[in-house]
């Protein structure tokens, strides 16, 4: 078994990451916080490049792939804290509504596939363990999938974002644009209930785990990458502070626990792609992992910076704010452990 990425994988991924290199700086992502969108002109290159159609089946305008080609450009969109939301459109709402169309669902699917695919829309998706709560992208979204628990059991359903009252909600990171949606389910929105609902919903979390790890690798790697540059330049008692070893010790910590991650999220990725039998566990085990390597990274770049780094001056406090949103969303590092322990004792 051939354990790596593929050349035109890691060429795709190259591509991109110069791409985000010159079209979002620090200085846009800081743009992006007093006027967030939903689509901007970086969007559409990304559309151009067949980004947002990876997951998008070729006959519908993409590039008809999965999420081990999609990974490692989350991993780029979290390396410059991307305010487009890349990894909810194209690593979740995307697979969703393939597998929906599959199976046959109440409300057409191809429109929004051609749609993500083409660049000319965004899809914002409610986490089902919190009905009611603020939806990541909602504000601004073209389309919200969004999920109702029926009588007959869950539903899920697909809406107009601009037929939709949408509240927005305040976050610690502005480009996510969180928002409420006031909506009521109806036959018009229902894609699909039941058993059918409640499986797409298991799998879409576990997408969504993969996907939000895979984002916070890049925000990790970015942190260390920063501090590591601060501590050069800081100088204290006559010397860099990166000669101490104790600022060695916290980069290379925070390092390590990076480098575990990335195979962990790779491999959940593959899992799902496969249809693994333990492709949840793997997921779970995934989001742990990338949450614990991201949120030492960021304590290691705010203890490094000091004060400075909570400044508005300062690039690092871009990637705090990402990494402390998503390190809980879709489930934090204790949520997945505690899936993984009940799925392990229900295996016994």
């Amino acid at each position: 078994m051939h354990f790596a990425f593929t050349d035109q994988q890691l060429e795709f991924r190259d591509a991109v990451r110069q791409v985000l290199a010159k079209e979002c700086t620090t200085d846009d992502v800081r743009a992006a916080y007093d006027a967030p969108a939903a689509r901007t002109a970086r969007w559409a290159t990304l559309a151009e490049l067949g980004v947002t159609g990876l997951t998008v089946p070729e006959d519908l305008g993409g590039l008809g792939l999965g999420l081990v080609d999609l990974v490692p450009l989350v991993e780029e969109a979290g390396r410059v804290a991307l305010p487009e939301p890349l990894g909810t459109t194209v690593g979740i709402a995307a697979p969703l509504l393939v597998d929906l169309s599959a199976g046959g669902s109440g409300v057409p699917t191809t429109p929004l596939l051609t749609g993500i695919a083409a660049g000319a829309l965004t899809v914002a998706v409610a986490d089902a363990r919190w009905p009611g709560a603020p939806v990541a992208g909602a504000d601004g979204a073209e389309f919200l999938l969004l999920v109702d628990d029926g009588p007959d059991g869950p539903g899920l359903h697909a809406l107009d974002g601009s037929a939709t009252t949408v509240t927005p909600a305040s976050s610690l990171d502005p480009t996510r644009r969180l928002g409420i949606p006031e909506w009521a389910p109806s036959a018009d929105t229902l894609l699909v209930a039941g058993e059918a609902a409640r499986a797409a919903i298991a799998v879409t979390a576990d997408r969504a785990a993969v996907t939000t790890g895979a984002e916070l690798l890049g925000l990790a790697d970015t942190m260390i990458a920063l501090t590591a540059d601060y501590a050069r330049d800081r100088q204290q008692f006559g010397k860099a502070i990166g000669s101490f070893q104790a600022v060695k010790h916290l980069l290379a910590g925070a390092q390590v626990l990076l480098e575990f991650a990335r195979p962990v999220v790779y491999g959940a990725a593959w899992a799902l792609d496969t249809r693994q039998a333990d492709a949840p566990r793997a997921a779970s085990v995934a989001k742990a992992y990338a949450s614990d390597a991201a949120l030492e990274a960021a304590r290691v770049a705010l203890q490094v910076h000091g004060a400075i780094g909570y400044t508005w001056e300062c690039d690092v406090h871009l990637f705090l704010k990402r990494t402390w949103a998503l390190a809980e969303a879709w489930g934090s590092a204790g949520d997945h452990r505690a899936r993984l322990l009940d799925s392990l004792l229900a295996g016994r």
